[in-house]
């Protein structure tokens, strides 16, 4: 294939190029990369199964880890979901409340989904976009889009064009460029199930869309799961993901970490606070900081991704990442991180399953 073609969409005129483009592209079972308001999509006809395991071939996907169908909008559900009865009153409140947006919910796919798309499964995740030159493609094609981050498998997530053709030039015909992401992390992902006295809602993935902002919906669980090579129940639940490719550490506290004389070491901050310790810990050949001094947390998520593979460039040994917070965003962010950190050989340090209130509860499932 010959070198992708990136276009811009900042314009009235080269948007209207561009969206016409990418659907006439879409239509004839390629694939081409979106920007959403998480992170950049690798899209496909979620109905067209030659066009979805396109998907797999440019980003080298294992067929066990099932796509998100993001539908043009919500009328749409019904074409590729089945919503149980006794859940039906809550999954309404949610994508009033959420789509178009960063949640994906997971419920009973109909036949007409490939069974490529879910992994064999048989539930499909499902939400809304709320990138404006996402939703015009999808609108304009009139069909449920399989996009997943635009990507090499397992590596890091890419919040930019740019980062989009660092991964996939050559693998994919066109790249939308839609300028940075708005929130920097994927979806939240969620399954819903009746319970008594408050319905459940399962995090299968955290994300933009947090455990506090759920919880008025019913029972909040975090779930945390890792697979090796068996269907995963939905997206980024394998051990190993959103990794760079230089060797990163996941640090509790500055008293963990002893640097190794001859070693270049690069550090991932969240707030760059020296009282914490971990400034004064090498002589690093860079420093990132999230979130300066302020320790917001969604300025944190923004940079996040940005901030990985800036380090990455630099050739260092190791990368040395400092945790935060593991409330609202923080929760996405330590999650991914402790899964790039099992890539290097760091024993994996995901939490038990929780409830919302942080005690330890048993898995729903």
């Amino acid at each position: 294939m010959p070198a992708t073609t990136v276009l811009p969409t900042d314009q009235p005129p080269l948007l209207h190029t561009a969206v016409d483009q990418a659907v006439k592209l879409l239509e004839s079972g390629e694939v081409v990369a979106l920007p959403t308001e998480t992170v950049y999509g690798l899209a496909a006809d979620a109905l067209n199964p030659a066009a979805v395991a396109k998907i797999f071939e440019a980003k080298e996907r294992p067929a066990f880890d099932p796509l998100i169908v993001h539908l043009p909008d919500k009328k749409h559900l019904d074409t590729v979901a089945e919503v149980p009865p006794e859940v039906q009153k809550l999954v309404i409140q949610l994508i009033e409340r959420f789509w178009p947006g960063p949640l994906t919910l997971v419920l009973p796919k109909k036949p007409c989904v490939p069974g490529l798309v879910t992994a064999g499964l048989p539930s499909v995740a499902v939400r809304v976009s709320a990138n404006p030159i996402f939703k015009r493609v999808a609108q304009a094609l009139g069909r449920p889009l399989a996009a997943p981050s635009a990507n090499r498998f397992g590596s890091i997530s890419p919040t930019s064009a740019s980062a989009v053709a660092a991964e996939l030039d050559g693998r994919i015909p066109l790249i939308l460029d839609g300028g940075a992401c708005m929130h920097g992390l994927e979806s939240t992902i969620i399954k819903v199930e009746a319970a008594s006295p408050k319905n459940l809602i399962t995090i299968l993935r955290p994300g933009p869309i947090t455990a506090e902002d759920l919880k008025v919906y019913g029972k909040v669980m975090r779930v945390t799961r890792s697979v090796v090579d068996e269907a995963a129940e939905a997206p980024g639940q394998l051990a190993s993901h959103y990794a760079p490719r230089t060797p990163l550490r996941l640090l509790a506290k500055p008293s963990d970490f002893t640097p190794e004389p001859g070693k270049r070491y690069a550090l991932l901050s969240y707030r760059g606070e020296e009282k914490d310790g971990f400034l004064n810990l090498a002589d690093w050949l860079q420093v990132m900081i999230l979130s300066p001094g302020k320790g917001k947390l969604p300025e944190a998520a923004v940079r996040f991704f940005y901030a990985l593979r800036e380090l990455d460039k630099l050739g260092a040994d190791e990368i040395i990442a400092e945790p935060m917070h593991e409330h609202g965003m923080g929760a996405a962010m330590m999650d991914k991180l402790r899964r790039a950190a099992v890539k290097a050989g760091q024993p994996s340090s995901l939490p038990e399953s929780r409830s919302a209130t942080g005690t330890v509860a048993p898995p729903s499932e």
